[in-house]
């Protein structure tokens, strides 16, 4: 191994241990090992930043505005409202969210379509006497199987379309990976409908209380010096019998009185604490005598003009890391953080000193405006109202469904390339008024972008350090024996395991470059081989991290880390296999 290449092995296990851990967004990560290649001269300018002229990137860009404006003018709210009309059993309703949702999933972004959906099925299940957490996971995983599909389901498959362009191959068809994306998809639905009601457990989800179907969070309340409630009785200052809320707990300067009596004399400076429903919590925020203990991030909210929302934090928000307090989030954002849900669990602590990780759901107190103001920014995966109406079908619903079409069309007939497709549709959008010129730059996803851009110079550092080639040698060493498609089977085992640590993106970057070197030193079909890691990279089942919508939907869903494998790992089986065998059906070897 040279010394480029043992450079470039240090940086990237580096790399992929940073975003294992999530020490960092995504972007900064990536692009942190790419200057530092750049500065030790593995990789020349242009190589380090390659991506940025590449087509992935850009169409990518272009998808996520359509997507918008899908979202926004609820273009495809028919088709929703259809496919949660009813369902009366559990197998019943899923076949009806997860069947339409794979079919949206493959000619749009998976990601909006299951930020659209995920609110809706909450309330649906709801409605239904169902628990969430039964249906948002098979929700996720059925808009990623559908996204691989083609080409324009993900954005997995357009990088290593744009990688395929790199290096001086053809890329990849509209329907390219159709015959074996779409055994995948209709194999792998059919899985979900049968194993989801068996192997995922009920859980409490961040939404509901399953025994009324509400929500149900610790908040703390202070008793006033001197006001209303000081020196009274619990039952006396009638908190006794709230509706939807309990007292559980008083805190007299560290002295913790639980169970908390009818005649328990209140003191001023007493914190309490109460479990209830969302929906009726804000009303301790009007009673006499009580202030929040979390003043700070609350005060000032008028109850009847604001509202609750629920709010899911992704790897690339700039909260993770901080706490409230910190953060500011009160000016910041013009909320107030009520509670926090944490792997299906509440968080019982002060909120505002708390630490903020990925996957964290909070309840925020805000105006009606705070979803339309955020959503399309990097703080928040998913913004929902709790409660919230379904968007009714815009009057320029009508442009998006026609522009959609277009691109999809002209694409597949060969009109125009993806890339050229997209970006007019895009044009389109903005200049037909769907879409004003901030909100098309808003529902680009920055972080994807910089991942996708700054792992292609990842890619050439692999290729001309000839680590690339090494670790080719070293998977045929092990799976030599199997044959001619010996080499294709380790690049799809490798593929799945760089996949469960790191984003789809950056895994795919990472081994195509080791597979094109796989391909060419066994002199087998290379087209064969990016094909197999576009599918095995887009594999995102094992673990809620590995996948933008798995992480939308873990905290709505009450989920725990260990249920998406239990209902991935045959889904994750499903793609090795069918990678494996379809593959070089369609593509020979030889």
């Amino acid at each position: 191994m040279s010394l480029d290449a043992l450079l470039t092995f240090v940086v990237l296990a580096v790399m992929v241990w940073a975003l294992a851990r999530e020490l960092a967004a995504p972007s900064a990560t990536v692009l942190t090992g790419v200057i530092v290649l750049l500065v030790a001269g593995v990789i020349t300018p242009a190589e380090a930043f390659a991506g940025l002229s590449n087509p992935a990137p850009i169409t990518v860009a272009a998808l996520y505005v359509l997507a918008r404006a899908v979202e926004k003018t609820g273009a495809l709210q028919p088709l929703v409202a259809g496919t949660l009309g009813a369902g009366d059993g559990r197998s019943a309703g899923l076949a009806r969210l997860l069947i339409p949702a794979a079919a949206m999933s493959s000619l749009l972004n998976n990601t909006p379509i299951v930020a659209m959906l995920a609110p809706q099925v909450e309330n649906w299940a709801q409605r239904t006497g169902l628990s969430p957490s039964r249906f948002l996971m098979p929700l996720s995983f059925a808009a990623i199987l559908g996204g691989m599909v083609t080409l324009i389901g993900t954005s997995t498959n357009l990088v290593v379309s744009g990688l395929l362009i790199d290096a001086g191959e053809p890329p990849l068809t509209m329907f390219e990976l159709t015959p074996v994306g779409l055994p995948v998809a209709v194999v792998g639905v059919g899985l979900l409908i049968l194993l989801s009601p068996r192997l995922l457990p009920e859980r409490h989800p961040a939404q509901a209380d399953l025994s009324d179907g509400f929500r149900e969070f610790v908040v703390r309340m202070i008793v006033a010096a001197d006001g209303a409630l000081d020196g009274r009785s619990v039952e006396a200052g009638r908190l006794r019998n709230l509706a939807g809320v309990f007292l559980i707990e008083i805190d007299r300067q560290g002295e913790v009185i639980a169970p908390v009596g009818p005649h328990t004399v209140l003191r001023g400076g007493d914190e309490l604490t109460f479990v209830g429903r969302a929906d009726v919590v804000v009303d301790l925020h009007a009673i006499r005598g009580l202030v929040s203990a979390e003043h700070k991030h609350v005060q000032e909210f008028d109850t009847v003009r604001h509202t609750f929302f629920e709010a899911v934090l992704g790897p690339s928000s700039p909260l993770v890391g901080r706490s409230l307090k910190e953060a500011g989030f009160r000016a910041q954002y013009q909320a107030a953080v009520v509670a926090i849900h944490r792997a299906g669990r509440r968080i019982d602590a002060k909120l505002g000193g708390i630490g903020l990780k990925a996957e964290d759901t909070l309840l925020i107190l805000s105006d009606p405006g705070f979803r339309d103001r955020w959503r399309d920014r990097s703080a928040f995966l998913l913004v929902s109202r709790l409660g919230g109406v379904p968007p009714a079908v815009g009057r320029k619903a009508w442009i998006v469904a026609l522009v959609g079409a277009g691109v999809v069309v002209s694409a597949a007939v060969g009109l125009l390339p993806v890339l050229s497709a997209a970006l007019v549709g895009a044009l389109v959008l903005v200049m037909s008024g769907v879409l004003t010129p901030s909100e098309a730059k808003g529902a680009i996803d920055l972080d994807v972008i910089l991942v996708i851009a700054g792992a292609f110079g990842l890619a050439a550092a692999l290729e001309t350090s000839g680590l690339a080639a090494d670790v080719a040698q070293l998977i045929d060493g092990v799976f030599g024996t199997l044959g001619a498609s010996g080499g294709l089977v380790g690049i799809v085992l490798t593929t799945v395991l760089l996949k469960s640590l790191i984003t789809n993106n950056a895994a795919a970057v990472l081994m195509f470059p080791i597979a094109m070197s796989a391909a060419t030193e066994l002199e087998l079909n290379v087209r064969a081989f990016a094909v197999a890691v576009a599918l095995a990279a887009s594999a995102s089942f094992l673990t809620p991290l590995s996948y933008q919508t798995n992480l939308m939907v873990y905290g709505p869903g009450g989920y725990r880390f260990g249920d998406f494998a239990r209902l991935g790992a045959p889904l994750v089986v499903l793609v090795v296999l069918a990678t494996i065998v379809l593959v070089p059906w369609f593509w020979p070897l030889h």
